[in-house]
């Protein structure tokens, strides 16, 4: 057996195991965690079939940005487990069929050798995956490129204005309010007397007293 088909085999061993651990485990943190360890399979396996670009993604973006936010909003949640597993048994059947039906999809594909039609991108050239995808990202899809990226700016922007909409309840300041204030407005000076007439002290009121 070469040592990448030994790499495949125990990537894709891991990730099932992940897959199952992440539906089976009780603690919703654990869940998270095995979900990070088929994530890191699952690019070991993009590696393997020379596809960097996807493997470096998938690790960046999934791995470093959203599995920790679902790790942190996690474990700041007070998950009510068992309601949550209330109806598994219920949804079992459909949840089988539809994993048999991508079973089956897998074995056509894999059973066709449709990857052997494919060929590698960047093969002919002598290039990389990651140098090929980007000479066809900006220059035969610029146009569909920079439209995703206005439909994201203007979503960006969106977001914003809705969190700034104006609210009774809010307690964020104005910056045109700040700058516009006065010092008279701030500041209030007040004259106080600067003699202050001296105490007796006890002594002497215990002897007046008497």
């Amino acid at each position: 057996m070469e040592f990448t088909t030994f790499l495949f085999y125990l990537f894709a061993a891991l990730m099932v195991y992940g897959s199952l651990r992440v539906i089976t485990a009780r603690n919703p943190v654990h869940a998270v965690l095995y979900l990070v360890l088929v994530f890191f399979n699952a690019s070991g396996l993009w590696m393997l079939l020379q596809a960097e670009f996807l493997a470096i993604i998938l690790i960046m973006v999934y791995v470093g940005a959203v599995m920790v936010l679902f790790l942190f909003v996690v474990m700041m949640l007070d998950i009510d487990v068992e309601r949550i597993r209330e109806g598994f048994w219920s949804n079992l059947p459909l949840g089988l069929a539809v994993g048999l039906l991508m079973v089956v999809e897998m074995v056509i594909v894999l059973s066709a050798k449709y990857s052997g039609f494919m060929p590698r991108a960047g093969e002919a050239a002598g290039d990389g995956n990651t140098k090929e995808l980007a000479r066809e990202l900006y220059s035969n899809y610029a146009y569909p490129v920079e439209l995703a990226s206005v439909i994201l700016l203007v979503a960006i922007i969106v977001a914003v204005m809705l969190t700034l909409r104006r609210r009774t309840d809010s307690k964020a300041m104005n910056p045109a309010d700040q700058i516009a204030v006065k010092s008279r407005d701030r500041l209030r000076i007040v004259k106080m007397a600067t003699v202050v007439e001296p105490q007796a002290d006890s002594a002497t009121q215990a002897k007046e007293g008497n």
